[in-house]
């Protein structure tokens, strides 16, 4: 990981402003969703994208009951249901 040099100070409500230059890099835009998990000691931010609850794609999405689920899974719940 590369160190960029630039700190920014923790709030009291435990916001960082991450800087402009990096959220263009990253094509990070307002209101996007990030996610935060920790590796060992570090904090890691991920831009969110949707993928499916069950496989993980990110192809051919379908909201079902406010769930992301792609159209290969949701025909295999079909059949599945048949059954």
């Amino acid at each position: 990981m590369k160190s960029t040099g630039i700190t920014r100070p923790v709030d009291i409500l435990g916001r960082v402003v991450i800087p402009m230059e990096i959220r263009e890099n990253l094509g990070i835009n307002a209101k996007d969703l990030l996610e935060i998990y920790v590796e060992g000691n570090k904090i890691v931010l991920t831009k969110h994208n949707d993928s499916c609850l069950f496989c993980s794609t990110e192809d051919d999405l379908v909201n079902f009951d406010g769930h992301k689920i792609c159209k290969s899974c949701l025909a295999k719940l079909a059949k599945f249901n048949e059954a």
